[in-house]
């Protein structure tokens, strides 16, 4: 979608770029609102964690941005399901103006692997 890494390792740290909840094999934003979207862009972090060689459990900071904060519950019960075993990152998230292709949801994330 444009001229960006989605993710840059430095030593032991890997830094993620925002992720959506775009399918990567249809390149369109999954349909059916927030929980969805929050699955698919929580599958694609995982993705590039897994092709970097980190784990979820290495994650040490989340950063969501939503497109109406209403949708915070409903993303939380997702987010929260996904960290289920591991300790979960810190993490803020907040409402803001538009998003890529209206997305309801973005997600960047840092991981450390101290491993």
């Amino acid at each position: 979608m444009g001229p960006y890494s989605q993710a840059i390792r430095t030593g032991n740290m890997l830094f993620i770029a925002g992720q959506i909840g775009l399918d990567p094999t249809t390149k369109k934003l999954v349909a059916g609102g927030i929980i969805p979207e929050t699955q698919q862009a929580l599958e694609n972090i995982q993705a590039i964690l897994d092709a970097a060689g980190f784990s979820k459990s290495d994650l040490v900071q989340v950063q969501i941005f939503l497109a109406d904060i209403n949708d915070y519950a409903a993303m939380n019960k997702v987010y929260a399901a996904f960290f289920e075993g591991v300790s979960p990152p810190a993490r803020a998230a907040v409402q803001v103006a538009h998003l890529p292709l209206d997305a309801r949801i973005e997600i960047m994330a840092t991981a450390v692997r101290t491993r």
